[in-house]
């Protein structure tokens, strides 16, 4: 796009004059000179710098206010004139500050991407501000956003804030474009980088300049990846005294371009699914080294595998926090493979606990990624192709032991009681096709995991007892424990028989455990139970009883109660 760009410059006089054309000028200093000198003279009681772009594609001239100022703008109290609290920044070099880039990282975060840009890079070339204005709205937009929000916490008029950003904003480009045509910025290649930061080292300005340096440096990278070739291939180089200096600028360079997902998009490549990228991003954050050809992304984990490059490492931290916070599926396809993942992407990240990863943050975002996932449609999804209620519990269940989360689980649990309390789950159950002692055993086995979760006390208690009862009415219906007592010969063979069910995990723990239990103690209590237990048991006595307390003690019958009911 070719592009012919001039400025015109306005002006009016009175509250309630129009704007009125005064010159048109090629350079933009001379034309802001010329708005000045109209507003010290008196000659104007506002003026106004317009950028005129040409497009020779379509034809049309783009619109852009640089600068404008006047006293009749908008009315202002005097205590409301205590800019130093309202603006964020006061100075063009604040613009180069950690917090000040990474704002401005997030207000254009699309056109960098679009762009193929970092923040330092846009910073500090000429070429790439020319074209950012040439956008048209999109640094006013970024200006009256930060403005807004500004103004929320002061009493000074938003109008004002912007226009002093404004002024700020234009003060810190016009440096940029008068720096480029002087030559203040070095075009160097990486051999060149630690004599330059040797020199720099001790200036004022010297991060400002070696900045300028490195943004020109990159200007030919043809991509992400390259850029990181590039930066990290200066590292390697880096020595001597400028070496401090250097470092920080590549770092901050690179924590730059892990700061943005499209950035890493490329860096990473294409995956499965978002589960496949998110482990590639904690790969890079650990400092595994990546499959492929993609050689900026392994010389950088590389450097993280040895701890350097700490900000650009905090930059990927914040990344993958927010990309796991993020409300987009790990594996769309299956909750099963959705779980999977987060908990091998949580335990992997228990790794990078430490300085850049906390403990707490990791929680935090397991805890909200398994609030968005128990939901009525997710859960409902997950259960509907379930071939019988019991696997739809089991599902349930399955999902409880893969979620963080007290109120998470606590929803959860919202959904399991309605299932256990229909009529379907207990007609189930109650099927009498099915052998009574495998209904038994399934409903112990559900029970067990429950036991075993992580539920609120009060829910898994009530859960619990839901199954239990179940299991009550299963057993009463089929008459197991009198059908046993009935088929056997005698009181050892009963308390044989019972025990077994207690042992192998058949009885749901409850009413109808404690009734085998009690049915076992008045085995044991029967006339002869000892003698006839030793005889069968073809061994001493002690060794007898030894065994008998040991099967007492499995079943959940303590050695006391068992000594006191046994009779000899």
């Amino acid at each position: 796009m070719a592009r012919e760009i001039h400025y015109e410059i306005f002006a009016r006089q009175g509250s309630r004059g129009g704007w009125r054309m005064i010159e048109v000028r090629s350079e933009r200093d001379s034309a802001l000179d010329l708005a000045r000198e109209l507003m010290a003279d008196g000659r104007a009681t506002g003026v106004k710098v317009v950028k005129e772009t040409f497009n020779d594609d379509s034809g049309e001239y783009l619109t852009l206010k640089i600068f404008e100022d006047g006293h009749n703008q908008f009315k202002t109290l005097p205590a409301q004139e205590d800019m130093p609290n309202a603006l964020p920044c006061f100075k063009p070099d604040d613009l180069y500050s950690y917090h000040a880039r990474a704002t401005i990282t997030r207000l254009l975060s699309d056109y960098l991407a679009r762009n193929k840009l970092t923040v330092t890079e846009l910073g500090h070339r000429a070429d790439a501000l020319e074209k950012f204005e040439a956008t048209g709205t999109v640094l006013q937009h970024a200006i009256q956003r930060v403005a807004v929000a500004q103004a929320a916490s002061t009493t000074t008029p938003v109008q004002q804030i912007v226009k002093r950003l404004l002024e700020l904003t234009n003060q810190a480009m016009q440096r940029v474009y008068r720096d480029s045509r002087k030559g203040v910025f070095v075009r160097i290649e990486a051999e060149g980088f630690n004599a330059l930061a040797a020199k720099l080292a001790n200036q004022p300005d010297g991060g400002y300049l070696l900045n300028g340096a490195l943004a020109l440096y990159l200007r030919e990278a043809k991509g992400w990846d390259d850029k990181l070739v590039r930066l990290l291939t200066v590292i390697e180089r880096a020595d001597g005294d400028g070496k401090a200096l250097l470092l920080a600028s590549i770092d901050a360079i690179v924590a730059e371009v892990l700061s943005g997902s499209a950035a890493l998009h490329e860096l990473i490549g294409p995956r499965e699914n978002f589960g496949g990228q998110l482990s590639s991003l904690v790969d890079l954050f650990l400092g595994i080294e990546p499959q492929g050809e993609r050689a900026g992304l392994i010389a950088l984990t590389k450097h993280f595998a040895a701890d350097d490059l700490p900000e650009a490492r905090t930059a990927i931290a914040a990344r993958l926090m927010a990309e796991f916070k993020s409300v987009k599926r790990l594996a769309p396809a299956s909750l099963f493979e959705e779980f999977q993942t987060l908990r091998r992407i949580a335990d992997r990240l228990v790794r990078g606990i430490g300085k850049y990863l906390s403990h707490e943050d990791l929680v935090a975002a397991v805890t909200l990624r398994s609030k968005r996932l128990v939901t009525h449609e997710t859960l409902g999804e997950h259960i509907a192709d379930a071939a019988s209620p019991e696997e739809k519990l089991s599902r349930l269940m399955f999902v409880e032991e893969n979620i963080v989360g007290a109120e998470n689980k606590r929803k959860l649990a919202t959904f399991i009681v309605p299932l256990i309390t229909a009529p379907f789950f207990e007609s189930h159950f109650q099927n009498q096709k099915v052998p009574v002692l495998s209904r038994l055993k399934a409903l112990a086995a559900l029970q067990l995991r429950v036991r075993r979760s992580g539920l609120q006390e009060d829910q898994r208690r009530e859960i619990e007892c839901l199954l239990d009862k179940l299991g009550c009415e299963v057993e009463a219906r089929s008459k197991v424990l009198e059908t046993l007592i009935a088929n056997a010969a005698g009181p050892v063979e009963r308390a044989r028989a019972l025990l077994t069910l207690c042992t192998g995990e058949v009885l749901t723990e409850g009413r109808l455990a404690a009734k085998a239990r009690e049915l076992v103690l008045a085995q044991l209590a029967k006339p002869g139970f000892l003698t006839g237990y030793t005889a069968q048991a073809r061994c001493d006595a002690q060794a007898a009883v030894g065994e008998l307390m040991d099967l007492l003690g499995k079943a959940g019958i303590s050695a006391e109660t068992g000594l006191k009911s046994i009779a000899a």
